[in-house]
């Protein structure tokens, strides 16, 4: 089916202030950069997006590189951004993963992934496809590193950003060729938080003889042919990768904080993986042992434990802190009060549908900063932020846990809708990932191959024809 979509100008409502047009830096050409960027644009702002890379992507850019610290501890290291590794499937389907008004559909291409479930290459090539539709890469500079982000003292919430293309020397002053120093009146930051590991903390592992590595290092299986691998973690990577290496190592032992003793042993399906409760020590003999007793000689432990948010190019004396991987403070997940509007964050949120989220929340950002929306006081945000992790704490939610959405998804993306003025989730999204969810725990194996939500399918297509036929070219226009 066709994904043109014709673009009208989107209708400007009575405003209580003058809509006003911003210089705006977006940081990352990733998924949510990108939609940031045309959102932006589409408010009437001129806009600006800083990528390290050399291409549209993010995350989503394949490489086969890996660093040279497998752990990733060393601050010295060269970073690869992306933490793909090469049989990444999606682990939703590709009608739910798509923008809002630009569906994410099978191409009648030979060179194109038609899989429900796809591969990571037709994931970029999607976005490299919605590059290309509204012109977004004329606003980016590609291989183009942002060093330092901070306000400028003189001048009452301006920004200024200095940045260089790669490869220059990283103990340059701004003076020297190769930086650039660009005043803006806002920042977005949008570079992603798939690429700064978060390390296990395994008690006797200075000791221990065998080799580490993290999931962000992880590219294909054969470096664990016939080896002995602990792996950590539970999470959809953990899942995928032990399977992955299951087809070549001797065995596989996952160790998790969800594997009860009921749940322990044996993994059905498998002669060589074993599922076990979390690590209890390590020790210079090589075993590792488990909280329940059990233990095993191995030669790699592998970390798939996830990430930490990390902006060391960020600069706003201590007014935005990561503390135990809580970007804060935060209202809405968005903006820090006494920096809004001038300074947002789009994509923190975990455990999401990423790519929908990530457009409610840039059409928020661009109505805020033309005046077109309005935000309530320093005073009120900071109580709404206080509130919020008032009631986390309440709940035993751990701090690291501040951007795991989850089930709350649906109702914050229906929040940010009726702040921009734009139409509820629609339900067959809503089951569609509860369907998912479902399936994927019943089917683990074969849930990207098999399912029974065809009634959904259907659905997201009779919308998505009405989404991108002439008549209706913008779902989001303000009442």
């Amino acid at each position: 089916m066709p994904t043109t979509i014709q673009h009208l100008p989107m209708p400007v409502p009575p405003a209580t202030h003058p809509l006003t047009s911003r210089h705006v830096a977006v940081i990352g050409a990733g998924a949510a950069g990108l939609v940031t960027a045309r959102d932006l644009r589409r408010e009437g702002h001129s806009v600006v997006v800083f990528e390290r890379g050399d291409q549209v992507g993010g995350t989503w850019v394949y490489t086969p590189k890996t660093e040279c610290d497998p752990i990733g501890l060393d601050p010295r290291r060269t970073m690869v951004h992306s933490s793909l590794y090469n049989s990444l499937r999606t682990n939703l389907p590709r009608e739910s993963m798509g923008f809002l008004d630009y569906p994410f559909v099978a191409k009648d291409d030979p060179e194109r992934d038609p899989r429900r479930f796809p591969g990571h290459r037709e994931v970029l090539m999607y976005l490299q496809d919605f590059t290309r539709e509204f012109g977004i890469d004329e606003l980016v500079k590609f291989e183009t590193e942002v060093v330092r982000v901070g306000l400028v003292d003189d001048l009452k919430w301006k920004w200024k950003i200095k940045s260089k293309k790669r490869g220059k020397d990283e103990t340059t002053t701004s003076t020297t060729p190769g930086h650039v120093d660009e005043i803006f009146d806002a920042v977005v930051v949008c570079n992603g938080h798939y690429t700064q590991p978060r390390i296990a903390q395994i008690p006797g592992i200075n000791e221990w003889p065998g080799k580490q590595m993290h999931s962000h290092n992880y590219r294909v299986p054969d470096p664990f042919r016939d080896q002995v691998v602990v792996l950590i973690g539970s999470s959809a990577s953990a899942v995928d990768i032990s399977r992955d290496i299951a087809g070549v190592a001797k065995e596989v032992h996952v160790a998790a904080r969800s594997v009860a003793d009921e749940t322990s042993g044996k993994q059905p399906g498998y002669d060589n993986m074993w599922f076990h409760p979390m690590i209890e020590s390590v020790h210079e003999d090589g075993t590792v042992f488990f909280q329940d007793g059990s233990f095993v000689l191995a030669g790699i432990i592998l970390h798939c434990t996830g990430y930490k948010y990390h902006f060391p190019f960020l600069e706003t004396n201590g007014i935005v802190t990561v503390d135990d991987n809580r970007v804060g403070p935060l209202y809405k997940q968005i903006f820090p009060p006494a920096l809004a509007p001038w300074l947002s964050f789009v994509g923190l949120p975990w455990k999401v549908v990423p790519f929908p989220l990530f457009e409610l929340q840039s059409k928020w950002i661009a109505g805020v900063l033309s005046n077109r929306f309005a935000l309530p006081s320093q005073e009120k945000m900071m109580e709404d932020v206080e509130a919020f992790y008032s009631s986390l704490e309440a709940s035993g939610m751990p701090k690291r846990y501040t951007h795991n959405l989850g089930s709350s998804q649906f109702e914050y993306n229906n929040w940010l809708a009726a702040q921009c003025g734009c139409p509820e989730i629609e339900d067959w999204r809503i089951d569609m990932y509860k369907a998912c969810g479902k399936n994927k725990r019943a089917r683990p194996e074969f849930y990207r191959d098999e399912w029974e939500d065809h009634h959904l399918v259907l659905q997201a297509y009779e919308d998505f024809i009405k989404y991108t036929s002439h008549q209706v070219s913008e779902r989001c226009i303000s009442q």
